[in-house]
Formats: structure tokens, C-alpha cells, sequence
């Protein structure tokens, strides 16, 4: 274990702390979702997660796994609900207000799985 070191300041011995390198990527919608869930409803685990140095590259993953649910299950609900390019074509107010609805059903879906659980 690292030899713990001290900066007088005054009367006080404060230690040197210093946070690990950690990479720069940005975290996506879903990841900021879920760090504003964590300090607002779970702040001790929001608290562990930050001293943990586990914070970023968890809101990373949940960003990660969000996207790729959203891009697996939109599809499929299209498929189900009928959308396809004719309907685009022939009816693009409907095929809009389909869209629309059905990126909604899967964000509520994945927010209930990932984001707020």
C-alpha cells in the first residue's frame, strides 16, 4: 500500500489525495439520467460509487447498455406496430405519431430497467 503523505496547512495536517487517471468519453443521456437518479434518491450509493472511483465507468456501461437496448427493441417494435417505409411514404403524419409513440414506450422501458432501478 501507498505511503499516505501530509501538507500542513496551519495548525492541520491535511493528506494528499489524488484521484486516479480516468478517460474522458463522454457520458451519454441515459448516463447523465442515472447520475442524477443516484444523487437525488441513492445518495450513499451515489456517495460509495464517487470514493469507489466506480461512478464514471458505471454511468458509462448503464449509457452503453440503454443505447443498445434502444437499438435493438425500436426495431422490433416497429415490426409489430406496422411502421414501415410505405407508411412513411403514404401516411408520414401517422408514421410520425407512431415514431414518436414508440421511442417513447421503449425510453420508459429502459428507463424503469436501467436508469431508475
Amino acid at each position: 500500500m501507498n505511503e499516505l503523505t501530509y501538507t500542513r496547512c496551519g495548525d492541520y495536517y491535511i493528506p494528499d489525495l489524488k484521484l486516479s487517471e480516468q478517460s474522458e468519453a463522454p457520458i451519454g443521456k441515459y448516463g447523465r439520467m442515472r447520475q442524477r437518479h443516484l444523487r437525488e434518491h441513492r445518495p450513499g450509493l451515489y456517495s460509495s460509487l464517487i470514493l469507489s472511483e466506480k461512478l464514471y465507468p458505471h454511468l458509462l456501461e448503464i449509457d452503453r447498455a440503454a443505447r443498445e437496448r434502444m437499438d435493438a427493441m425500436l426495431p422490433r417494435m416497429m415490426e409489430a406496430a406496422g411502421v414501415t417505409e410505405e407508411l412513411k411514404a403514404r401516411d408520414p403524419m401517422r408514421w410520425v405519431g407512431l415514431m414518436n409513440t414508440l421511442k417513447e414506450q421503449v425510453e420508459e422501458i429502459i428507463q424503469d430497467e436501467l436508469i431508475y432501478n
